[in-house]
């Protein structure tokens, strides 16, 4: 049986993303295939010498993945899950903070961020290698001695290879849904005004435009998601700007999230950047239709099948929603992620790189 480490950052339970619902589904569903994996958070001691290989996520956090590469001396592979959130950082975030990110590039912004973090207490800096290393030659670090990278699309890959001259080996690894979950039921009627948001609230998801988009409309626009613990104005912001046809509902389990995708006729991620949009494959398998952000990767995986909005502008995401609202359900979006977006699919691309690595490397 091959053994791994999938390690991932430190808040990985106390602030859930995607990538918390992408590591734990992988995880357990690689035990099928006879690969056992413990997940480890980055500052959680590891035995190194019990596993075959490691498995990292976030490449945008390299000083999470850095202390573990050197101590352990272990093949591995990245979900790089390569966010940018540069322009979100540079032209809308606000205060001190949002003025002196606007004169740097991305990655010194990403380097200060990780500092900060540290010295408020809200997460640990696990390489000291990182401070003199810098944000951008860590991650160039990683990428050159990974064994393989798993992208969650062709695009995410092409993305690292201009941002890093990357030429390490790769393997599309897509996120998923689990298709016995998400199943719609068409006996259930959708409400043709009512609009769901579902992800952590935060900047980069861009929640206060969307809330401006639809205040005092015909639409009914439930966000549900936690508040993020470092962003709690921008919170406050969402909440005074709503109007009463807008209602919070705090993080749900994906088990109760079925009920809201189920009724509603529209899903919207207006994200600055979105690599996926993982709630939206999940609200498109329930039959809903899909707004989403045109920044990132998101047309690699819902096509035409999509209403995009330009995240910077409120009249493009209330003009997307009104789209979306007036079409029937897509089934060729549906039909299409139950064929190719599963967490089965996930996995099975997953085994195949640990295999290849294992391989590779006589382990």
């Amino acid at each position: 049986m091959i053994n791994v480490a999938m390690i991932t950052r430190s808040t990985l339970y106390a602030a859930r993303g995607g990538d918390t619902v992408q590591a734990l589904q992988t995880a357990r569903n690689l035990l099928a295939k006879g690969i056992a994996v413990d997940v480890k958070l980055t500052n959680d001691p590891i035995d190194y010498k019990k596993y075959d290989l490691l498995h990292f996520f976030n490449i945008t956090r390299p000083a999470d993945i850095l202390c573990h590469v050197e101590r352990s001396r272990k093949p591995f592979v990245v979900s790089t899950i390569l966010v940018d959130y540069s322009e979100y950082d540079k032209q809308y975030r606000k205060g001190i903070s949002g003025m002196l990110f606007r004169l740097l590039p991305g990655d010194h912004i990403e380097y200060i961020k990780t500092l900060s973090r540290k010295l408020l207490g809200r997460d640990e800096l696990m390489s000291a290698g990182y401070i003199w290393k810098g944000h951008r030659r860590s991650v160039k670090e990683i990428l050159r001695k990974a064994s393989l990278l798993l992208p969650n699309s062709q695009s995410e890959y092409e993305r690292l290879c201009r941002l890093y001259s990357c030429r390490t080996d790769y393997k599309v690894v897509p996120n998923g849904i689990d298709p016995g979950l998400f199943r719609v039921n068409h006996e259930i009627e959708k409400d043709p005004n009512l609009v769901i948001c579902v992800g952590r609230i935060e900047g980069i998801k861009n929640q206060l435009n969307l809330v401006r988009s639809v205040r005092n409309s015909k639409y009914r626009l439930l966000i549900i998601g936690s508040p993020a613990h470092s962003q709690p104005e921008y919170y406050k912001a969402c909440k005074e700007a709503a109007g009463e046809n807008v209602s919070f509902i705090d993080h749900l389990p994906q088990e109760a999230l079925v009920q809201y995708y189920q009724r509603a006729k529209v899903h919207v991620l207006p994200s600055w950047f979105e690599t996926t949009g993982l709630s939206s494959l999940e609200a498109a398998a329930m039959g809903c239709n899909i707004v989403i952000t045109d920044k990132g990767d998101t047309k690699e995986y819902f096509g035409d099948d999509a209403s995009y909005c330009n995240p910077a502008c409120i009249k493009s995401i209330y003009e997307a929603i009104e789209n979306a609202a007036s079409l029937p359900s897509s089934e060729t979006l549906r039909s299409k992620i139950i064929q190719h977006f599963t967490w089965e699919q996930a996995t099975q691309c997953t085994a195949e790189a640990y295999e290849s690595v294992i391989k590779q490397h006589g382990t």
